[in-house]
């Protein structure tokens, strides 16, 4: 019986083979698709008149002009320019790379620059443009420790699921504390204590018990809903003076950096809390890729099995990891009730969690990429109350459902294809 050998035909298929980079599709598609709406939209809605953007706030060092465009002159403009960002990334994937992040990125901004040129024509109002950039930071304070937190649990092998109980239990933990003591700042501890503490049961079940640990992160979402109800009802309502009003972050104004037009007033007069998610963006990052703590954290995430042949206790890595993504998150939850309003409301995250963990898996678990997701989606958030300053027509309950749309289209189309840490939700078994 004669050897099988490979021909030079077969061998090149072979390397050929090898060599083929399978690139998703699915960016350009949701790119066109977003084109292809608002074509629709501008061409069956057109708006004649002026729209107004407003640069500089009363008072302001400097004040710049009001500027004034044609309407729909901009949101065709806007068009071209998202055409050209769809052909470039089709032209990516031709060539068998993924479109960089840049693409969707300037694409969003683009689009949205159209959309505000085509609601805004006609109307004498002024777009607050400080105001709005200013609003969508602030909106996005949750979403980003959100993010972040999500990172790091998952960056350790654990689904974190619960984002949106730790954001609840924080805002809690911060009104009652903060309420008592008359410090925003021990309110602050008190949350991030709250989200450690939800962190830690979500790990008992996870890493101990070896709990399916989506159906872990949805209880105890349910769990805290149901309590955090139960206890405003019976305790805070009764008592909402003595424990239920906190005492808020004041804006602080950083010399020098507050004096920059337009983005000086915008991101550099802002609470402790969002100067706090300036810092950690970068913090999480180099803790993840540039100390011994994030190695050891990455590699419990991708092979727990190799990690534990070299000494590594996984268990111990990834409850600690679990811990100081709750601290993390327990910040953002602060955010609702010692910067936004001074006291607790029922579910007054409003899904913030679950739209922070669509920023994690947008952001491909990177730090840094899914804060800039968790900006976009606060912009969204943000499109609601700016779109009603100049009576744009756009029915309300479109800009209430505004942020999960997209979100929506977000995970399933600009993220392209992403991986997951390869031991994501899987509890690790020692042999």
């Amino acid at each position: 019986m004669s050897a099988v050998t490979a021909t030079p035909d077969s061998t090149s298929v072979s390397a050929d083979l090898r060599h083929v980079v399978v690139v998703s599709r699915k960016t350009p598609i949701a790119l066109a698709i977003i084109t292809a709406l608002a074509t629709l939209l501008y061409g069956l809605g057109s708006r004649p008149g002026y729209t107004h953007f407003r640069f500089s706030e009363y008072g302001d060092p400097v004040q710049l002009p009001t500027l004034s465009v044609n309407g729909m002159a901009t949101a065709w403009l806007s068009l071209v320019v998202l055409a050209v960002l769809v052909v470039a990334a089709v032209g990516f994937v031709a060539r068998q790379r993924k479109a960089p992040v840049w693409v969707p990125l300037v694409f969003a901004l683009v689009a949205i620059i159209g959309f505000l040129g085509w609601a805004g024509a006609g109307s004498t109002a002024e777009y607050p443009v400080v105001s709005l950039v200013r609003g969508s930071v602030v909106l996005a304070v949750p979403l980003v420790f959100g993010a972040l937190g999500g990172v790091i649990g998952e960056r350790a092998g654990v689904v974190n699921i619960a984002i949106e109980s730790q954001l609840l239990f924080g805002a809690f933990g911060a009104a009652i504390v903060g309420s008592l003591t008359h410090n925003p700042y021990v309110g602050t501890l008190a949350a991030i204590v709250a989200g450690v503490l939800v962190a830690l049961v979500l790990g008992v079940f996870a890493i101990t018990y070896r709990v399916d640990q989506i159906i872990v992160g949805v209880v105890l979402n349910v769990l805290v809903y149901g309590l955090t109800d139960f206890l405003y009802s019976q305790v805070l309502v009764p008592n909402g003076t003595r424990l239920n009003t906190t005492v808020r972050f004041e804006g602080v104004a950083i010399p020098g950096l507050s004096r920059i037009p337009v983005l000086g007033p915008a991101l550099f007069r802002q609470s402790i809390l969002v100067y706090a998610m300036y810092l950690a963006v970068p913090m999480v990052w180099f803790a993840l890729y540039r100390t011994r703590w994030g190695l050891r954290l990455r590699a419990v995430g991708e092979h727990p099995q190799a990690a534990d042949t070299v000494g590594i206790k996984v268990a111990r890595v990834r409850y600690r990891a679990l811990a100081v993504a709750g601290a993390v998150v327990g910040l953002g939850g602060a955010f609702y009730t010692v910067v936004s309003i001074s006291s607790f409301g029922r579910e007054m995250t409003a899904g913030a969690g679950y739209i922070a963990l669509a920023a994690v898996i947008f952001g491909k678990w990177d730090p840094v990429r899914a804060a800039l997701a968790a900006l976009l989606f606060g912009a969204a958030t943000n499109l609601q109350g700016t779109l009603s300053v100049v009576g744009a027509p756009v029915p309300s309950q479109f800009m209430l459902m505004l942020p999960y749309v997209v979100t929506i289209l977000a995970v399933a189309g600009f993220v392209g294809r992403s991986r997951a840490p390869a031991a994501d939700g899987t509890p690790y078994i020692k042999e």
